[in-house]
């Protein structure tokens, strides 16, 4: 079993013993959606932690979104629920790059694709990924890449 996924069961089981009920309903969503990816598809598979932390960056993901519409909506208690899980979430996750640090890695795959223009943004994209795994969203990283390939 993966490190990641031992370590979500075990803060599961400290967060019943607290009675931790934001912690306690974030992991077992947590661990649901990973036992789902685990068996989904054609045949059952055991989660690497690389997998695991993509399933969770897009778990935190969907409930940044859902604080935002609840916020746009008028619910409040609802948006603080959300942001609770997401924080809950993120200390699973790697930390996030600042922009600093999201700007060179960028630059210094814009120098290695030899891209120039708005065409070479696929190349840039796929030489940033691997090297981002993670530690920025997406939409973040494809800002910088058009930031730094337009200028």
């Amino acid at each position: 079993m993966s490190e990641l996924k031992d370590r979500l069961k075990s803060d599961l089981t400290a967060a019943m013993k607290a009675r931790d009920a934001v912690r306690l309903r974030t992991l077992r969503m947590a661990l649901t959606a990973v036992s789902n990816e685990e068996v989904a598809g054609g045949a059952a598979r055991e989660l690497a932690d690389d997998d695991i932390v993509r399933l969770l960056t897009r778990e935190a993901k969907k409930r940044r979104e859902a604080a935002e519409a609840f916020d746009k909506g008028g619910r409040a208690d609802k948006a603080a629920d959300e942001r609770a899980e997401a924080e809950v979430l993120s200390e699973y996750l790697p930390a996030q790059l600042d922009d600093t640090e999201l700007a060179a890695l960028v630059a210094d795959a814009v120098a290695e694709s030899g891209a120039t223009g708005p065409k070479g943004m696929g190349a840039v994209m796929k030489l940033v990924n691997p090297k981002v795994a993670g530690r920025a969203e997406g939409s973040r990283v494809a800002a910088e890449v058009k930031r730094q390939l337009a200028g």
